[in-house]
Formats: C-alpha cells, sequence, structure tokens
C-alpha cells in the first residue's frame, strides 16, 4: 500500500510528457504484473479426437502437428502486441513483415530523456540512442571524432587564429622597443624626418 502511494505522489509530481509516455509505454517492471502466461510452444501440439458420443476413451485418437520446414524462427520481436516492443526503435510487424518507424523522434527522444533525468525516473526508460549512458559509451568508444584532435594531429583553424601568434610577437617586440622610439621621436623635432612608423 505504501509502495502503490509512493508511486502515485511521484506520478503527480512527473511531467505531463513523461506521464504520457509512461501511461502509453509502461516500464518492464510494471508490464510484468499484467503479462498473461506463455502459452505453450507450438512445436508439438497434440490434439484428440473423438470418434464416440458413448465412451470419451473409445476410438481416440492422437496426432502431432510439427511446424513446415519454412517456418523458422524468425529474428526480430515475434510479439503481436505493438507496445511491447521498444518505442525508440524500429519496429518490424512478425505478421506482415512491414517496418515500422519509431513511435518518437529522436528530437522527441533527447527531450524524453531530459525530462526523466530531471525527474530521476531515467532507470525506467527503454533504451535508445539518445539514452545518456549510451552516448557516454559511445562517446568513450569513438571520442570526439572531430579532425585535428587526435595524437599528434592539429586543427586548422581560421586565418586569424593561424596568424595570431606571429601578430601577438610582433606587438610584444613593438611594445619592448616603445621607449626607443619615442626617444627618436623627440629628437628629430616631432616627427621631421621621421622614416618609420608613426608618420
Amino acid at each position: 500500500m505504501a509502495a502503490m502511494e509512493s508511486s502515485i505522489s511521484l506520478a503527480r509530481t512527473l511531467d505531463p510528457r513523461l506521464l504520457r509516455f509512461f501511461t502509453r509505454f509502461p516500464p518492464p517492471a510494471l508490464r510484468g504484473l499484467s503479462q498473461t502466461p506463455q502459452s505453450p510452444s507450438p512445436e508439438t501440439v497434440q490434439i484428440a479426437e473423438n470418434t464416440s458420443s458413448m465412451d470419451p476413451n473409445e476410438g481416440a485418437a492422437t496426432s502431432t502437428i510439427t511446424p513446415t520446414p519454412n517456418s523458422s524462427p524468425s529474428p526480430y520481436p515475434t510479439t503481436n502486441d505493438g507496445r511491447k516492443h521498444n518505442p525508440f526503435l524500429p519496429f518490424r510487424n512478425p505478421s506482415t513483415g512491414n517496418w515500422h518507424s519509431p513511435h518518437y523522434s529522436l528530437r522527441r527522444q533527447a527531450v524524453l530523456f531530459k525530462l526523466a533525468q530531471q525527474h530521476n525516473v531515467l532507470p525506467l526508460m527503454p533504451l535508445s540512442p539518445k539514452h545518456p549512458e549510451v552516448k557516454a559509451t559511445k562517446r568513450l568508444e569513438q571520442g570526439l571524432r572531430v579532425k585535428g584532435t587526435g595524437e599528434g594531429q592539429k586543427v586548422k583553424g581560421k586565418l586569424w587564429e593561424r596568424t595570431l601568434q606571429g601578430r601577438l610577437e610582433a606587438r610584444r617586440k613593438a611594445m619592448e622597443g616603445m621607449p626607443e622610439m619615442v626617444r627618436q621621436w623627440k629628437e628629430r623635432g616631432h616627427g621631421r624626418g621621421w622614416k618609420k612608423w608613426p608618420r
């Protein structure tokens, strides 16, 4: 009872977008409570055929139905309930074989994950390319993937960035030689006969 009350209080504090998402696609922990028991394997099905109405055991025969060689197990999800698959990934309908786009675009997925992180319900979210843990793992494996950021490389940069070091060095030398330039300026009569900059 206390757990249910805490869940209700948590749901009241959630963002409406997160609440709609969890209502439409409940987390696996909650979805497992309402799942029906699995049906028996279809590989071998026993069918009883009764030909007598007097004695149920008289004339009863069993026949075995085995799957055809063409009905190999599919590598795709075999559930007919569209809400049981990951809504952030493409889904292949097992009955028609048609692919369906994810229910949420990458932009909406990023918004949902930001909201889930703010409300501390990130473990309840399904996996996605926009999941923070998936993104961190990908960044760790692939690095920045920016040209020039590898070992022994450097970024080309803009023209003003490439020439900045030389301009700063020339500016430093000019500042160091400024007292001598001022002295020469005063000696030559405040600019008379001055051939250098400033004129």
